[in-house]
């Protein structure tokens, strides 16, 4: 488990296409529109009904594939793609996906977005059994659980392999005659299923790499769901029906993109209403309303919207700068949040502002923040948070699974204020959270069919692998409490 936190890093992004020309190509349109959500790595496996191929790498898509040779390798009208962001195993060659395994009986790919919490225990019994592991990735354990049943046929024991495996998942699976999509019984992650003109389906994480292809958009994948596409068509069926929706609150405060739609849910218009409900519960007297970019700008334009202030441009984010940009130092980190973001000092001087940002994770970042404007001449500076203190880790596909440097976690909010230097700091309460998100089909589901485990400790799913070390890190902080 990771032992610092280097901020709200992505999760991974899966996009996958069966029956259409072109099928690498279109993959490759998809996977850069979820770019967003991992830049360590990328790749594409293909199949032309006989042979699966396989290009990946480290690095963005664009210089993945950089060759325009490597795509046209990629033969076939079915694929499926991996953009990485490594919340499971290290940054080497060998945790790159799609996977691609050659049996005996016929070649399989995949490729997950999430993070199984039983991972360690599941992998210790397969290699007692004798599976040779090639990745330290969580995702190769779902094949070797595969490869264990196979006796009874590829479905059966994918179904069997899917019930053993939990935590958050977001799968697909490439045959040499077929496409296939799993989601976890809580739909933690997202998965949606789109249509082309020629009646070709594509399955993606998100909506927007739908759009990118002209895709229409057909329907979320739901919890507990086992989707098979062949040249039959499209074939619904379960491997549980023990299913509850708790879909991961942080894809709406944070991780997806604004235009994307995610259970009936415009990302942009949830992000709005997090903003106007801010408002409402912490109105500021103030002279602007700025965001943070990019992530936080529609949060913004809904708490101007509400409190009446002007909505101004105060911070312009440098389009340059990787979002990976690496900060082994304190020195380092801080001019890394510099060289991504700058004041507009002719917006700000002699004024007071409210800025209003996502999350805060380690804190950093809005020191730096409210050290830059107050620098470009800010009377004031108000720190507004679009989401609940994110005092709890997350173990289902957010490199957050430590409680070490959760700033919430150790701190009031008064004492967060005083050690970034705002002059206010507020965050939006959990039931605004839901109310602001309303996702329509969550029937009774607890929390309005969300995960807000990572703001009040209540997890959806038992943590299996994680909980001795999760139950240490609470009892250790209070004791600290305590002597405090």
């Amino acid at each position: 488990m990771p032992t610092e936190i280097k901020g709200l890093n992505e999760e991974c992004g899966v996009f996958g296409v069966f029956d259409a020309a072109n099928a690498s190509q279109l993959t490759y349109y998809g996977l850069h529109t979820l770019q967003h959500r991992g830049q360590e790595g990328a790749g594409i496996v293909s199949t032309d009904g006989t042979e699966l191929y396989q290009h990946r790498d480290r690095g963005l898509l664009a210089k993945v594939f950089a060759d325009p040779a490597e795509l046209k390798r990629l033969k076939g009208n079915a694929a499926i793609g991996h953009v990485r962001y490594g919340t499971s195993g290290h940054n080497s060659i060998a945790n790159v996906q799609p996977f691609l395994f050659h049996f005996h009986d016929g070649a399989v790919a995949l490729a997950h977005n999430g993070n199984l919490t039983n991972a360690v225990t599941l992998r210790r019994e397969l290699e007692n059994e004798g599976a040779v592991f090639q990745s330290d990735s969580d995702t190769e354990i779902l094949i070797h659980l595969i490869r264990k049943y196979i006796n009874e046929g590829f479905i059966p024991a994918l179904k069997k392999s899917l019930n053993l495996v939990h935590g958050g998942f977001a799968y697909l699976l490439l045959q040499k005659d077929r496409l296939i999509a799993a989601l976890d019984p809580n739909g933690i992650r997202p998965l949606c299923i789109g249509r082309l003109e020629n009646g070709a389906y594509v399955v993606a994480s998100e909506t927007c790499a739908l759009d990118i292809i002209s895709a229409q958009f057909v329907r979320d994948v739901l919890p507990g769901e086992l989707i098979v596409i062949d040249k039959n068509g499209l074939h619904i069926d379960h491997y549980t029906t023990q299913t509850q929706l708790a879909i991961c609150s942080m894809e709406y405060i944070y991780f997806a993109r604004p235009d994307s739609i995610i259970h009936g849910v415009t990302v942009h218009n949830a992000r709005k209403r997090m903003g106007k409900l801010l408002a409402k519960e912490h109105p500021v007297d103030a002279d602007m309303v700025i965001g943070v970019p990019n992530s936080s700008l529609s949060a913004a334009s809904g708490y101007a919207e509400e409190s009446g202030l002007p909505y101004e441009m105060g911070l312009i984010k440098s389009q340059y700068v990787a979002r990976t940009f690496i900060q082994p130092t304190q020195e380092l980190r801080e001019l890394g949040v510099q060289m991504k973001l700058s004041a507009v000092r002719g917006v700000v001087k002699g004024k007071r502002v409210v800025v209003v940002d996502d999350s805060i994770v380690r804190g950093t970042t809005s020191k730096q923040i409210v050290q830059m404007l107050k620098r470009a001449g800010a009377k004031e500076v108000h720190m507004l948070i679009s989401s609940p203190p994110f005092k709890f880790p997350c173990f289902y596909g957010i490199d957050v699974s430590t409680r070490s440097e959760l700033m919430a976690a150790h701190y009031s909010i008064e004492e967060m204020r005083q050690l970034i230097g705002a002059d206010s700091l507020n965050f939006l309460s959990i039931d605004s959270l839901i109310k602001a998100i309303n996702v329509p089909d969550a029937g009774d589901a607890p929390n309005g069919g969300l995960t807000v485990a990572y703001f009040d400790g209540k997890y959806p799913t038992p943590l299996y692998d994680y909980e001795k070390g999760y139950l240490k890190s609470l009892s250790e902080q209070e004791r600290l409490a305590g002597k405090g």
